[in-house]
């Protein structure tokens, strides 16, 4: 039975990816964010998906050595690391003269350097059992930019050259990374940030989706929590051994443009 960890996976995308190789019958480590009784029902919930097991590790992604606990601790417990997704992730918009440089801080340090750490940590594991899947969650900001997004564009390109780096290095060990670039996807935030939008310019919360969120995305339709945790489980599969150092955009066709 392999085993996953996926960090920021107590909502969100990392969720969706969680239920679905869970479902799979992996053994699933969870992280992120949320109070103890809301995570420990989360944990329970996708454990009752699959005939794996299912546990928590609360390690902060702005901690290295929390990290590299985090990856020990599923050694310890599983016997191995198969696959690794890093995921955790934080926003700011704002020009860059007046971007607070502990935003900026922040973001580099949990959205790109996390990933590095978690990589760090797993990649001897991989190396050993001559097994391993790096599936991290960048963005469509990770081949193109937008404005005000000076930081999250940053670390998402980086995202995408670290994972080139990471497919060179662990080619002959049966190890592959990859880098998954959504477009906008429908969470609770973005319907949110819909909501918001709607009021504040006066609009229909459709026009909002059509005009300004999916303005980029020539579908005009979001990415799913489902498709995107559909294209990682094929990443993670034997099927996907010669795909490795690929960014995979699953946008719309937003970078096509």
């Amino acid at each position: 039975m392999k085993t996953i960890i996926i960090t920021g996976s107590t909502s969100g995308i990392g969720l969706g990816i969680a239920e679905n190789f869970a479902s799979a019958g992996y053994n699933v480590v969870l992280n992120g964010l949320g109070k103890p009784d809301e995570i420990e029902a989360t944990r329970a919930r996708v454990a009752d998906l699959g005939a794996g097991e299912v546990i928590f590790h609360g390690a902060n992604m702005l901690k290295p050595d929390e990290i590299t606990d985090l990856v020990k601790t599923t050694r310890d417990k599983f016997g191995s690391v198969d696959v690794i997704i890093p995921n955790a992730g934080i926003q700011h918009v704002e020009k860059i003269e007046d971007f607070p440089l502990e935003k900026w801080d922040a973001i580099i340090a949990i959205n790109l350097s996390s990933a590095f750490h978690l990589i760090r940590a797993a990649m001897p594991i991989m190396k050993q059992q001559e097994f391993g899947r790096i599936i991290a969650i960048a963005s469509a900001h990770g081949l193109v930019a937008s404005p005000f997004k000076s930081s999250y564009v940053a670390a998402k390109h980086g995202i995408v050259g670290l994972m080139k780096t990471v497919a060179l290095e662990g080619a002959e060990f049966g190890v592959t990374a990859n880098a998954i670039c959504p477009g906008y996807v429908e969470t609770p935030l973005v319907s949110g940030q819909i909501a918001d939008t709607a009021k504040a310019r006066g609009m229909s919360e459709e026009d909002v989706i059509s005009d300004v969120i999916l303005k980029a995305q020539p579908t005009k339709q979001f990415v799913t929590v489902e498709q995107i945790a559909s294209l990682a489980l094929f990443l993670a599969s034997d099927q996907a051994a010669q795909i490795t150092g690929a960014a995979l955009p699953m946008d719309g066709g937003w970078t096509a443009q």
